[in-house]
Formats: C-alpha cells, sequence, structure tokens
C-alpha cells in the first residue's frame, strides 16, 4: 500500500513539472507570442500606427533595430506586421499597408 501511495505522489509531481515546463516555454516564445505589459503596449502603439485593426500576434524581434513585432490585421482587411523599437515607435511596417496622405508632399 505504502508503495502505491508513493508512486501516485511521484506520477502527481511529474505531470505538474511536465506541466509547468510546457507553460514556461509558450510564455515567451518567438513563435508563440508574448505576453504581459509591455506586449500590451507594443500592440497599442501598432493599432495607432495602422489606424484601428485587431492585433493578432506580439513578438520580439531584431530585424532593422527592431525590437516588437506586432501583427495587425488593418480595418481594411490587410494583414500587415509593425516593427517597433524599444521605445515603441514604428521601425517599418511590412505588408499591404498604404500610409494616409497627410497632404505634406509635393507635387
Amino acid at each position: 500500500m505504502r508503495k502505491r501511495i508513493v508512486w501516485i505522489i511521484f506520477a502527481v509531481v511529474a505531470m505538474v513539472g511536465v506541466g509547468a515546463t510546457i507553460a514556461l516555454a509558450n510564455n515567451g516564445d518567438s513563435e508563440g507570442g508574448v505576453r504581459g505589459p509591455e506586449a500590451e503596449q507594443a500592440a497599442q502603439a501598432a493599432l495607432e500606427i495602422t489606424g484601428g485593426g485587431t492585433a493578432n500576434a506580439v513578438e520580439r524581434d531584431s530585424d532593422g533595430g527592431a525590437t516588437w513585432e506586432v501583427e495587425v490585421t488593418t480595418p481594411g482587411g490587410t494583414t500587415v506586421d509593425v516593427r517597433l523599437d524599444d521605445s515603441y515607435q514604428l521601425v517599418v511596417v511590412d505588408g499591404d499597408f498604404e500610409t494616409v496622405d497627410d497632404g505634406d508632399a509635393a507635387g
């Protein structure tokens, strides 16, 4: 009886350990996205740049001086990647995003 209890406790501890490992692996994974206050701030900045829409995923990025990459579906239905620096300022928008003409262009 005592051996059975020890094996049950061992199995429960092993399952909890596996679950915790999976949770930790998914919480900052570049392919699974990033969560937390900084990621939310990056998503909000990206949505301001695109004029709204839906932030689908937030990831860490290191391309061309970027710190964050936010995938956004714009109000027009296109999907773009908004890359931001560590101050949540625009680095580049990749995809089918059309910039709004502010009237400052010459000609």
